[in-house]
């Protein structure tokens, strides 16, 4: 039986012109459940008034309690019942003004909203804080809490229903991670749902002249059920062609050959583009990289030389349990080494929204230019898919990253990813990537060397595997003890002038937390993560002996150092954030950090600073608005039910700060890409805000620079579809003798102006200390 309902929440009630308000007003016959503006929403369209919240309430809960109604069937009610809810919102409904239709079935039964981890009160971590603070607690010295020192005066109106209509609304967010019977609210819709249509039917059918028989019929058997269909791929000719006729076109082929990603959509994306048989060698040195000095010793005795032109380096210099565990490293050399530059096009119309300038220089240092009409994201993610490959190639390799494309994406993607427009031309390409053939990997947790070289199937071999195993074989760890010496020791600038300047000053950048205020309190946005950069001119300068002092004094697991020697341009990442990794087992995993502080100058303020971040009312309140969103943006992408939470709101600690970071994983779709699934979150939603796209507006408005590389992404996408990406902050940009550092913090309701300030020149002083230091 056919049975229709909609879930409505959208962004704005006052856009009058939206078609929700028209479905409320003409759907009278289908179940609607509006959440959050959806709530608001069903008010408004039947006459009653939406008004300013008592106070802005975002990412913080509140308990409450109903009349029974059946949405909250077998749902507790009241004060210390357990039924606790997150809630999103600046505006309300004024239940005064509420018409006779509307029935009022919810409402908040305490005073004042509650953190997230004031909710979890039996919680052993709590009852530790509290009895470590004791003294100050008793004195009045200290809470562990922090809060907004707003009292609500009057209890707020939670829900509704309408009075003949099957129309419901709930002001909270029932599938918020922190809800507590959000599951139960869903399935109490759905059975409301499945009643009415039972008695409704017929009556319905009638009165919309509509054959249900014939609506949203699907294809007796899906094409992702048809045998084999995984192996069929593109010859280049538009043709497709399964596993088995493979040795029509490849002598010596091997049986067990496979394709990468959704390969069975090659010809339909990218028809004019041959398919790439690659094959992998690969060699393990065990228990290598401390005999021959480390990570920092093999990068600089390889790829060192030469200003370490064209190189690149991702990171781990910090491998603490749960944190990045592999190193990758290289440079130019191989046959299929190529480096990619994508510059958005100037024009801003949404015809070309996206489109831009591609230029691809060769081994043999050839270029060529072409416009890409449908933006870098579609270009790689055809790329990706004309990769085929032998799985068994790679077996016994404990990490993701094979060889494929490694660089990063700027901030100003994100008109690919679903932003409106951007308002700032970055000075720096939008995107740059090598194409890494061969490369160096060590393993942080055995100490083992691995190397690594792709060609193409009916290429010979090349000697850059024997060569590189000489290389290492030879060095010595006496003769550097602590790496790259010799570099360190090189070209300082000549041209360094002054310290560093902020765009903005403090009583501007100040005036802008208040504009971000004053859009939260309006119900504009959740939370808006607001940046500036400060500027330092450094002339010519040694760019990796400054990387390595960076790596030295600010250690990160997501760190990375990228080189474009043709566009004068080297980045030096000390970045502790994954933004999105894809494994070869097709789990995806973001880990946000929302919420900082300074680590104390003694293990006991350490401590009591690490518990005040970790009891922060208002960096719970960050964190949790950022778990909802990624949420949701790895849901567009994963499989049902697939996406959960394992790490929800821990403390992790760095050399300069404790920083709050959660972990999202889900199961990737069978039918989506790896690029699918980085459009779908980027940028991340830490460096945003939420919800993205409005705040994205938002933030345009208000800065007034273009953020460049700073919020973008640094990692690699691996030929087998597998990606690995972190989050572009605590990072030096130096581009045509200028050195930027990006940084800024999320602004919520609970945010002060000044501290905001304070916060944005926190996350900014390890990388600026750094180059202070070493010029």
């Amino acid at each position: 039986m056919l049975k229709l309902f909609m879930i409505i929440s959208f962004r704005n009630y006052l856009n009058l012109s939206g078609i929700c308000l028209q479905v409320l007003l003409d759907c009278w016959d289908i179940p609607i459940l509006g959440v959050c503006l959806g709530h608001q929403a069903l008010g408004y369209v039947h006459g009653a008034k939406v008004v300013h919240a008592p106070e802005p309430v975002h990412g913080r809960l509140s308990e409450v309690e109903h009349n029974g109604c059946r949405l909250f069937n077998d749902i507790p009610s009241g004060h210390d019942s357990g039924f606790k809810v997150v809630r999103y919102h600046s505006l309300v409904i004024d239940a005064e003004s509420l018409p006779d239709e509307l029935i009022p079935i919810a409402w908040t039964s305490s005073m004042d909203a509650l953190s997230f981890i004031e909710t979890q009160k039996s919680d052993f971590s709590l009852e530790y804080a509290v009895g470590y603070f004791s003294e100050k607690l008793k004195n009045g010295s200290y809470s562990p809490f922090s809060h907004s020192g707003k009292m609500q005066s009057v209890k707020v109106l939670m829900g509704i229903m309408h009075s003949t209509r099957p129309h419901y609304g709930v002001q909270f967010h029932p599938e918020s991670i922190a809800t507590c019977h959000g599951r139960q609210i869903f399935k109490n819709f759905r059975e409301i749902t499945e009643e009415y249509w039972l008695n409704s039917r017929p009556s319905f059918i009638k009165k919309r002249n509509f054959d249900c028989t014939a609506c949203l019929q699907m294809p007796e058997r899906l094409f992702t059920e048809v045998p084999g269909y995984q192996q069929l791929v593109n010859n280049g000719d538009g043709q497709l062609y399964s596993k088995a006729s493979r040795s029509s076109l490849l002598q010596n082929s091997e049986s067990n050959a496979s394709c990468s990603g959704m390969v069975d959509m090659v010809s339909l994306l990218h028809p004019s583009a041959g398919v790439k048989y690659l094959k992998l060698k690969w060699k393990k040195f065990k228990q290598l990289a401390g005999k021959v000095g480390g990570a920092k010793n093999i990068f600089c005795e390889l790829f060192g030389h030469h200003k370490a032109e064209n190189t690149f380096w991702l990171d781990s210099s910090s491998i603490e349990k749960r944190r990045a565990r592999f190193s990758f490293m290289g440079g130019k050399g191989g046959t299929l080494w190529k480096q990619l530059t994508f510059k958005l096009s100037e024009r801003s119309d949404k015809t070309l929204k996206g489109s831009g300038f591609l230029s691809v220089e060769d081994a043999q240092g050839s270029t060529s230019s072409t416009f890409l009409d449908e933006g870098f994201l579609d270009f790689l993610k055809k790329e990706l898919l004309s990769f085929c490959y032998d799985e068994k190639d790679y077996e016994g390799l404990p990490f993701d990253f094979h060889g494929g494309y490694i660089g990063y994406m700027g901030y100003s993607l994100k008109v690919e990813c679903g932003a409106s427009s951007n308002c700032h031309k970055s000075k720096t390409p939008d995107a740059c990537f090598f194409f890494a053939d061969n490369l160096v990997v060590i393993d942080h947790c055995s100490d083992d060397v691995y190397i690594l070289s792709i060609k193409e199937e009916c290429t010979s071999t090349t000697p850059w595997l024997d060569n590189t195993e000489q290389k290492l074989l030879s060095l010595k760890s006496s003769a550097t003890e602590e790496g790259g010496e010799s570099i360190l020791r090189a070209l300082r600038s000549s041209e360094c002038q002054g310290s560093f300047m902020v765009d903005k000053s403090r009583e501007e950048y100040i005036k802008d937390v208040d504009k971000c205020l004053e859009y939260i309190k309006d119900g504009e946005s959740y939370e808006l993560c607001l940046t500036t950069q400060m500027r330092k001119r450094i002339g010519e300068m040694d760019s990796l002996g400054l990387y390595l002092h960076l790596r030295e004094k600010n250690p990160a697991p997501y760190a990375a150092w990228l080189n474009f020697s043709k566009e004068n341009l080297c980045v030096c990442c000390s970045s502790p954030e994954r933004f999105l990794r894809l494994d070869r087992n097709g789990i995806l995993e973001a880990k946000p950090i929302k919420g900082t502080i300074a680590r104390g100058a003694t293990l006991e303020e350490d401590e009591q600073r690490k518990l005040q971040l970790q009891y922060s009312e208002k960096d719970q309140a960050e964190n949790l608005m950022i778990v909802d969103l990624l949420r949701n943006d790895l849901g567009r992408v994963c499989e049902p039910g697939s996406v959960h939470v394992p790490h929800l709101m821990d403390v992790e600690s760095y050399a300069t700060v404790h920083t709050m970071v959660s972990t999202i994983r889900g199961k990737k779709r069978s039918d989506v890409s790896a690029v699918d699934c980085v459009r779908a979150a980027f940028p991340g939603g830490s460096m945003t805000g939420a919800p993205k796209l409005r705040s994205m507006e938002l933030l345009d408005s208000i800065e007034t620079s273009p953020r460049g590389i700073y919020s973008g992404s640094i990692g690699f996408f691996s030929y087998n579809q597998t990606f690995d990406l972190n989050i572009v902050i605590r990072t030096v940009v130096i581009h045509e003798g200028e050195a930027s550092i990006g940084g800024g913090g999320a602004i919520v309701a609970l945010s002060n102006p000044e501290d905001e300030y304070d916060e944005m020149i926190l996350k900014t002083s390890a990388p600026a200390r750094a180059v202070t230091e070493f010029l």
